[in-house]
């Protein structure tokens, strides 16, 4: 994908759609829903609505879509989602941060895989504890499924996606019932949605809200470490802040963005038409900046483009970025009373958004 980044801005390639590499007319295509949906053959609608339903946001388009997302915000503000994950993930995270002042190794990835099941159970209204495990597990069973050049699942995936979920979303239908306004499955009750429309939402937070985190969060730890802000940050937590954005920006946990073209239109200088499928990479936006340096601030164009643009920007962005820091700050921690270093890395394989399938860090 970032090769063709080198070919030109925009490049149509058969079977898979056009590719789009430059963040400002990125951005351009993701703030056009008009021109640009995100429902259709082709948009990311086709790929999770026979898994998921209709209606949970990242196949929604129009009044509807506004209308669920304004229910849902105030889930998502910072005071709620620091409550959340101080809850849920405070815990294990001031466990985390004495094993590695303590001395004692620890791999990062089954501390983010915890972390990131356990906060999408507590959102949605499940038992943080018992569904964390079941979170994280239904959705690599559906995301392990997906291939850019197939733009829909077969029915045979389809059929096991949605069995994979049923873990969590059977568990969901109490909290819907219960009507509880501090989940999701609750609010969307009271929005007058259908359980079995709340039960998607929570299949659909489950599958964008924990492979992301826990991709994300080994890498940011390796990336400070390797590069040697470690230390830096630190000693200045004022700089923590900064440091995440421009780790997400050189890891892009959404590498790509799927759009399917509603209407005529063009980006840069190709000329796009009706049912054209459009595909983002942001990972060649996002990289094509340099490598990694927070202290580089980051051009309008760019600035958080893996979290989304306009009407469909990321609504979870905070609950990401809260739970990056919780696990940070505990590393910071413990770095401060006994040096950290990698001492065992393995990258995972086979997998939608790339990461580490061992990162193990060890006090000096």
């Amino acid at each position: 994908m970032r090769a063709l980044a080198r070919v030109g801005p925009v490049v149509r390639v058969p079977r898979v759609g056009v590719v789009v590499s430059d963040a400002a007319l990125a951005r351009e295509v993701l703030t056009d829903p008009a021109a640009f949906a995100k429902t259709g053959p082709g948009s990311p609608a086709a790929l999770w609505t026979p898994v998921v339903g209709p209606s949970v946001l990242l196949n929604m388009e129009g009044p509807g879509h506004a209308a669920l997302r304004r229910a849902l915000a105030g889930l998502f503000t910072p005071a709620a989602v620091a409550a959340l994950c101080a809850r849920v993930a405070g815990p294990d995270c001031a466990a985390l941060r004495d094993r590695l002042a303590a001395g004692e190794p620890v791999d990062l990835v089954p501390v983010a895989q915890r972390l990131a099941g356990a906060v999408i159970a507590g959102l949605v209204g499940l038992d943080a504890r018992d569904a964390a495990g079941p979170a994280f597990a239904a959705a690599t069973a559906v995301t392990s499924m997906v291939r850019l050049a197939r733009p829909q699942l077969t029915p045979r995936q389809v059929a096991r996606g949605r069995a994979a979920l049923e873990a969590i979303t059977a568990p969901a239908t109490r909290a819907y019932r219960d009507g509880d306004p501090a989940t999701v499955p609750g609010r969307m009750r009271a929005l007058g949605l259908t359980e079995h429309e709340a039960r998607g939402a929570v299949a659909a937070f489950a599958l964008t809200g924990t492979e992301t985190v826990v991709s994300f969060v080994p890498r940011l730890v390796a990336l400070l470490h390797d590069t040697g802000w470690l230390a830096t940050v630190a000693a200045d937590r004022s700089r923590a802040d900064a440091a995440v954005d421009e780790a997400l920006r050189v890891t892009v946990p959404s590498p790509v963005m799927l759009r399917r073209v509603a209407a005529p239109a063009r980006i840069g200088t190709v000329g796009v038409a009706p049912g054209d499928r459009v595909v983002i990479a942001t990972v060649s936006a996002a990289r094509a900046l340099g490598g990694f340096d927070p202290d580089r601030p980051h051009p309008p164009e760019l600035r958080r483009l893996w979290f989304g643009a306009g009407p469909h920007f990321c609504l979870g962005m905070p609950l990401a970025t809260a739970q990056a820091r919780l696990v940070l700050d505990a590393v910071l921690d413990a770095h401060l009373a006994r040096p950290l270093r990698i001492t065992r890395r393995r990258v995972a394989r086979r997998v939608l958004i790339p990461g580490y399938r061992e990162l193990v860090v060890h006090g000096a």
